[in-house]
């Protein structure tokens, strides 16, 4: 069954589909000076209906083999962001990395915070997961304060981690650990 939540009245986080490719390829439009330090530099064809309509067939793919979760985060038919639970690694590790991003016209609400419980609840009670982790740049205090007041906990420092914005840069490493 798809992963579907409605996190506020106007604001629904479900499973992407194939058909999400216009949509996303807006949103990024919109959003492209708010993500730009943000995010790995992207090439101009990025920002094209065309990229996405090309591309996201194989993170669709990734949800139906259980390798990823990919989902976004729709108001009134706009794709407004995206929350990726993706690497998932079965076996003695039962883990995946959190990533996600929102429009910039929807910050400051909590949206993400409630994004994110309602995927570690999926993670663990129905994808078994046992840890969940997350990295963000060391300036990105509002992404730290969400992932603190989840749960997540500071375990490290990984220098020249991503390369976001055209630069090597820094991260500050969180996880979650589900079962206790």
């Amino acid at each position: 069954m798809p992963f579907d939540t409605a996190l506020t009245d106007d604001v629904t986080l479900r499973e992407l589909t194939k058909d999400d490719a216009v949509a996303i390829a807006h949103a990024y439009m919109r959003n492209r000076e708010h993500l730009a330090p943000w995010d790995p530099a992207r090439p101009e064809a990025f920002y094209t209906e065309e990229w996405h309509k090309e591309r996201l067939w194989a993170q669709v793919l990734e949800n139906s083999t259980g390798r990823a979760l990919h989902t976004v985060l729709e108001s009134d038919g706009e794709i407004v962001g995206c929350l990726n639970l993706t690497d998932i690694v079965r076996g003695a590790f039962e883990n995946g990395h959190v990533g996600y991003w929102l429009d910039s016209r929807f910050t400051g609400r909590g949206l993400m915070t409630r994004a994110i419980e309602a995927l570690v609840v999926h993670a663990r009670d129905e994808l078994g997961l046992h840890r969940l982790q997350a990295v963000t740049l060391p300036h990105n205090e509002a992404s730290q304060a969400v992932l603190t007041r989840i749960g997540f906990e500071r375990i490290g420092f990984a220098p020249s981690y991503l390369e976001i914005a055209g630069e090597w840069q820094d991260h500050v490493m969180f996880q979650l650990i589900l079962h206790r």
